[in-house]
C-alpha cells in the first residue's frame, strides 16, 4: 500500500510538471499599446476655472438667494467633474476581499 501511494504521488508530480510546462509554452500574449488619454479635457478645465472663480469670490456682500445659487452651481460642477473624470473607486471592504481571495488562490 505504501509503494502504491508513493507511485501515485510520483506520477502526479511528473504529470503536473509536464502539463504546466506545456501550458506555459502555449500562451502567447499580444498586448496592444495603450494610447494615453488627455489628462484634462477642455470642458474640465473650464469647469475648474469656474470653480476657482467661485471660491475666490467675496461672498459677504451676496444675498442668501445668491449664495444658494452659488452652492447649487458648485455642486453641479463637482458632479460633472466626477462624470468627466471617471475612475474606479474601491471601498476598504472590497480591497480586503480581493486581498483574501488572492491569498487563498495563490
Amino acid at each position: 500500500m505504501k509503494k502504491l501511494t508513493m507511485f501515485v504521488f510520483a506520477i502526479s508530480l511528473v504529470m503536473s510538471s509536464v502539463v504546466s510546462s506545456r501550458l506555459n509554452a502555449e500562451v502567447t500574449m499580444n498586448i496592444a499599446p495603450v494610447v494615453p488619454q488627455p489628462i484634462e479635457p477642455k470642458e474640465a478645465s473650464v469647469l475648474l476655472a469656474r470653480l476657482n472663480e467661485i471660491n475666490t469670490m467675496d461672498k459677504s456682500n451676496l444675498s442668501s438667494f445668491e449664495k444658494k445659487q452659488l452652492r447649487k452651481e458648485t455642486r453641479s460642477i463637482k458632479q460633472s467633474l466626477k462624470a468627466v473624470g471617471g475612475g474606479v473607486y474601491l471601498s476598504v471592504g472590497a480591497i480586503i476581499i480581493i486581498v483574501l481571495l488572492l491569498i487563498l488562490l495563490l
